[in-house]
């Protein structure tokens, strides 16, 4: 399954999968979330389109009252989500073919987006065709090592649809910069900083069983939560580690 196809398969009905896994982020070692860590990073005026916006988290939790606000979505469902943020203008497209103008913003955000796509290289050109000379790009990506606690679980109980696959593994903060700094200058990446510590079995079955796979059995829900709850009783919690990142850019004058 292409990444754009398995992206469609999780998200196009439903905005359920997303918000399970985005809860599991609560129980993050670093005091600062990643949204408030975010909204000192990301441009937030003028004219800013943010690309694959999900729910719009993003613009609940960050101030866009002097931005222009466009957000865009491949899935209808996550489009309806969008539609409630005050003064956005919302559009369902494909991020490759971008119903824009040239040289139309300020800004472009893409926040964990861009593994979803076949093609990143061509979506990334379409982000500096719609940026203005001197706009900024900012890309949010995960790393090698991301969540490999939770990505060994699903093979541990005869699962391995359990996984976070049918994303583009090639795509991550350490591999993006080279292909970002094909059409932007001033390129530069930041590292946030934190894990994951989850006291409780709960969350963690929630994230695991969002991800679409083959039916799970209660079987076999049974020995993931096993699993869970001896790390815990172990450590004291279960621990994920955490790679995360942002890459900004600048389009050249």
């Amino acid at each position: 399954m292409k990444p754009s196809e398995r992206a469609a398969d999780q998200y196009s009905q439903t905005t359920a999968r997303l918000t399970a896994r985005m809860a599991i982020h609560a129980y993050g070692t670093n005091p600062q979330s990643w949204f408030s860590w975010l909204s000192t990073r990301v441009p937030s005026t003028g004219e800013v389109l943010e690309v694959g916006a999900g729910t719009g988290e993003l613009w609940r939790q960050v101030d866009h009252s002097t931005a222009r606000l466009t957000l865009v979505d491949s899935s209808p469902a996550m489009c309806a989500r969008l539609r409630e943020i005050p003064g956005a203008q919302v559009e369902q497209c494909d991020a490759a073919k971008l119903p824009f103008a040239d040289a139309s913003f300020d800004a472009v955000i893409a926040n964990h987006m861009l593994y979803h796509v076949d093609d990143p290289a061509a979506v990334i050109r379409e982000f500096a065709r719609v940026l203005r000379p001197g706009g900024r790009l900012a890309v949010a990506l995960n790393g090698r090592g991301h969540f490999a606690e939770l990505c060994a679980l699903g093979p541990a109980i005869g699962q391995p649809g359990l996984t976070l696959t049918g994303t583009r593994e090639d795509v991550t903060v350490q591999s993006a910069p080279a292909l970002i700094a094909e059409h932007f200058t001033e390129v530069t990446v930041e590292s946030f900083p934190g894990d994951l510590s989850v006291p409780a079995a709960g969350p963690v079955l929630d994230y695991l069983l969002s991800i679409p796979a083959d039916p799970v059995t209660p079987d076999q829900e049974a020995a993931a939560r096993a699993l869970i709850e001896a790390r815990i009783a172990a450590e004291g919690a279960f621990r994920i580690r955490k790679s995360t990142g942002l890459i900004t850019g600048r389009h050249p004058c």
